[in-house]
């Protein structure tokens, strides 16, 4: 198991808290392992094995459970009496009206009760009203590249940076040596999502429509896009479609948790901005997987790669619009706001000054930062720290 130590230090920080742990992430993200870790924990810390109780319902073994109330009554039966019980559930989403079940394990005092799912309807409609006010979400990705560089080893991270980015993320994917073998554990989870968490939950009848709008999505990762703009463009290439399809489909991939929605933010104007979005993958070896190598903009995916650890690390992320210019992150957290450019390389001076202009454009003392591939000794550019982002994606930042 590689070590998920950001998400285990966050869940063992509610042990015990009267909330359900939601943990929430695209499909193969570590969720599972992270239950694995967290079991572990618990024996090693005085927890009896008969107290937790782990279910998977992706697990044959557990296809007798099909409702909320056999769900219900299986732990039940399960239950150690007079000792707090530890309930870990895998999918939970799986069982029809599985919030009934939550909320009755919920309110029993000696359960303490963990569940994963993963697509964002787990948090939606019943669920939300239901439980509000009494579950915590602790939002998942894959590995971050500190964790990969963790399991596979420091030497060579230029190298290990472009394994990370083309062999995937996701933490299996670690264990498998050739680009096929990765190829078919890829398109294993690809179609899962696309066919079990949006075709069948969505109802498409239009598989190719979805797929060419998928393809569309992952060559433009980075760009500013519009629905009117993205239905334009499919119907150009000879594939008709419409404006709420698109909206429709776009909705359906951000629910899976493969694709990010990321909004604009007028930073001189103090407000929230309706039009322009940017869209970011939660794994770039999906795009290496779907499109091959064709068009990959480098400082696009390496945008990708420092949006989700910014996510990670506990922000809030928009894009910074500044006068006619943009700055790539607005980083939002408890203490503050803090301003991100990233580009691949400045080495030339004219990229230098036109990454570093929209930064200086900014007049509030807030931390900026101007993240590259280059390896340089530690930069200030009149208080714009330029930092290799290798280093910075590691926890090195000076």
């Amino acid at each position: 198991m590689i070590d998920r130590p950001i998400y285990l230090k966050e869940l063992i920080s509610f042990k015990d808290k009267n909330l359900i742990k939601v943990i929430t992430g695209i499909r193969r993200c570590g969720k599972s392992t992270l239950f694995d870790l967290y079991t572990n924990y618990l024996l090693e810390n005085g927890i009896k094995e008969e107290q937790i109780i782990r279910i998977n319902l992706e697990d044959a073994d557990f296809d007798f459970i099909q409702s909320y109330k056999e769900l219900y009554e299986y732990v039940k039966s399960k239950l150690v009496k007079d000792k707090q019980n530890y309930v870990l559930i895998d999918e939970v989403q799986n069982v029809t009206e599985f919030q009934k079940a939550c909320d009755s394990l919920y309110i029993k005092k000696n359960v303490d009760l963990y569940i994963t799912g993963s697509n964002a309807y787990l948090l939606s409609g019943e669920l939300a009203t239901l439980l509000s006010g009494r579950y915590i979400e602790i939002k998942m990705l894959p590995l971050s590249f500190k964790e990969y560089i963790s399991y596979v080893g420091e030497t060579d991270l230029q190298q290990k940076y472009l394994d990370y980015i083309t062999k995937s993320s996701f933490p299996y994917a670690s264990n498998l040596e050739s680009q096929k073998a990765i190829r078919v554990y890829l398109e294993g989870i690809y179609n899962t999502i696309i066919i079990k968490d949006i075709v069948t939950r969505k109802n498409i009848s239009d598989v190719s429509s979805l797929e060419n709008i998928i393809k569309f999505m992952f060559d433009n990762i980075g760009n500013l896009c519009s629905s009117t703009k993205i239905a334009n463009t499919i119907t150009n290439m000879g594939k008709a479609t419409s404006v709420p399809t698109i909206e429709n489909y776009l909705t359906a991939l951000v629910d899976s948790f493969i694709l990010y929605k990321v909004n604009r933010y007028d930073i001189k104007g103090k407000q929230y901005l309706t039009t322009g979005v940017k869209y970011y993958l939660a794994d770039i070896g999906l795009r290496y997987f779907l499109l091959g190598s064709k068009k990959a903009d480098e400082g696009h995916i390496l945008e990708n790669i420092v949006y989700l650890e910014l996510l990670r690390r506990g922000y809030e992320v928009y894009i910074g619009k500044v006068n006619e210019g943009e700055v790539d992150f607005i980083a939002v957290n408890e203490k503050g706001e803090e301003y991100y450019q990233v580009a691949y390389t400045v080495r030339e001076e004219k990229t230098l000054e036109r990454e570093l202009s929209c930064l200086e454009s900014i007049k509030d003392h807030n931390p900026k930062y101007l993240l590259t591939m280059d390896v340089t000794p530690y930069t200030s550019h009149n208080g714009i720290k330029q930092i290799n982002v290798l280093n910075w994606l590691l926890g090195r930042e000076i």
